[in-house]
């Protein structure tokens, strides 16, 4: 994707008009493209087994493997084929696939990049502005993204830091209980900036679902 400048190099981006989000992902999945030799396919002449069950069955003739996985209605598939004798495992061939994507995906979970979060501030920003972006600012903090806050300054507003200052304390205050200063604010060019982290362990809590009345007791 192209993006214009000043966020050409960026790797990736979510654009509003004065809330942006940088990520870093980048995941694929080569494991479950691979192509797995099964059944038939398997040219060797003995393997090394692991059952139905899940159990090592030693090393056996291909052939015999091949049976007990037909005698079972399930499949031999080759789980290491670098192994010496390869190793093979009984069981179904799309219960295999979908564990193994599955399991790529947890690991994929765990992995996941902290993204940043860029939150744009003008000096004379009203009240309702300002706690819509400490709103934006929290759901990002809270997916455990970093969020840098920085308040843009034109012309003659240069010669007023105060009102960035006071800016983004209020940041800090409002958003203290989930998130740590990762960088004071500080002026950079015409910009006074603030990075934010999200304190560990940090948790979105998903609202608890309304139950519904009970019926009243009929009367009669």
């Amino acid at each position: 994707m192209t993006v214009e400048a000043p966020y050409a190099k960026l790797p990736s981006i979510r654009r509003n008009t004065d809330i942006y989000a940088v990520g870093t992902k980048c995941w694929r999945s080569a494991n479950i493209n691979k192509q797995l030799r099964v059944n038939e396919r398997i040219r060797v002449r003995e393997v090394r087994l692991i059952d139905e069950e899940g159990h090592q069955a030693g090393v056996v003739q291909t052939r015999d493997a091949l049976q007990r996985a037909k005698d079972n209605g399930l499949d031999l598939i080759e789980v290491s084929p670098t192994a010496v004798p390869p190793v093979c495992r009984i069981m179904d061939y799309g219960k295999f696939k979908y564990e193994q994507a599955k399991r790529e995906k947890d690991a994929h979970k765990k992995s996941k990049q902290a993204e940043l979060a860029l939150i744009r501030l003008r000096p004379n920003i009203d009240e309702h502005d300002l706690l819509v972006k400490m709103k934006n600012s929290r759901r990002f903090l809270e997916d455990g993204d970093k969020v840098r806050v920085f308040v843009v300054f034109r012309s003659r507003e240069f010669t007023h830091p105060e009102f960035g200052h006071s800016l983004l304390s209020k940041f800090i205050e409002n958003l203290s209980d989930i998130a740590n200063v990762e960088k004071s604010p500080g002026m950079e060019g015409r910009q006074m900036t603030l990075m934010l982290a999200p304190k560990p362990k940090v948790v979105t809590k998903a609202p608890k679902p309304k139950s519904d009345p009970e019926p009243a007791p009929a009367t009669g």
